[in-house]
């Protein structure tokens, strides 16, 4: 019985000999902790950020953005422009990119076109998607506008471009319509692209004619004057014209210059 006991003892010491000759050659082996093991240590707040790692990015709850029209209009020569007004309900979230796409259908739900294209929005900003000389030898029945890959930013503190239409009228001829129009960026900095989208609506509200323009290298505090032309007459009376100008503040390639306010730059000569 003692002998039995005995050789109990001799096993377990052996045991625990072995299981701590193992355990340190295992630790001794053990990477060190990182930021990108994809676990959660070294006092991280999720996996691999927080604490000793870079800060975990907060998940962005936003409401989604609206669709509050769709339309379109015959171009010429089979083509067709199409546009969709958004809005971002969001206060502080805007999408720096998304994804969207325009489909022609024909009566029966049959994609006659489609066109895709990226966009952004600010917050609380409505704002026109137009896209041109979409194809079709059919005439469409409806159009079918979806968005989708929105990439949400939190923007606390930013300034919208200060872009300023004036000027802007409408005239009709025999064989062609013509808006003009004057851009002013009243903004303090030098934008390298701006956008111009320009609804023309008839009497009802509808649109009638759509058209778009991109001016480049436009300085702070520089004005220019715009034409669009339409080579064509256009089916209905035009009654309303809308025209919109906007810069993308997400793309940093598309800020040239900054300029200080007047009030700031004699305070910062002041220092």
């Amino acid at each position: 019985m003692n002998r039995s006991i005995k050789r109990l003892v001799i096993i377990f010491v052996y045991l625990i000999i072995f299981g701590s000759f193992g355990s340190l050659i295992y630790y001794a082996l053990l990477p060190d902790p990182t930021c990108t093991d994809g676990k959660k240590n070294q006092k991280e707040v999720e996996v691999d950020c927080g604490g000793p790692c870079a800060p975990c990015v907060e998940e962005i709850v936003a409401e989604e953005i609206k669709i509050e029209e769709k339309y379109f209009v015959y171009g010429n020569n089979n083509r067709f422009d199409a546009m969709a007004e958004i809005s971002n309900p969001n206060d502080l979230y805007g999408a720096s990119k998304f994804k969207y796409e325009f489909r022609l259908l024909d009566q029966s739900g049959a994609v006659l076109s489609k066109e895709e294209g990226e966009s952004f929005i600010l917050p609380k900003e409505t704002k026109y998607i137009i896209k041109l000389n979409l194809y079709s030898s059919v005439n469409p029945y409806t159009v079918d506008f979806s968005i989708k890959d929105v990439e949400w930013e939190e923007l606390r503190e930013y300034e919208e471009p200060d872009l300023n239409i004036y000027n802007k009228d409408y005239s009709a001829d025999p064989d062609k319509n013509t808006v003009f129009g004057l851009l002013r960026n009243e903004s303090y900095y030098d934008f390298n692209s701006i956008e111009i989208d320009i609804v023309l609506r008839g009497k009802d509200g509808k649109p009638v004619a759509l058209g778009k323009n991109e001016m480049r290298t436009v300085r702070s505090q520089e004005q220019r004057d715009f034409k669009i032309i339409w080579p064509y007459r256009f089916g209905v009376e035009v009654e309303g014209l809308e025209i919109r100008a906007e810069a993308d503040v997400f793309n940093s390639d598309n800020f040239i210059k900054q300029y200080l306010p007047k009030e700031k730059f004699q305070e910062y000569e002041s220092r």
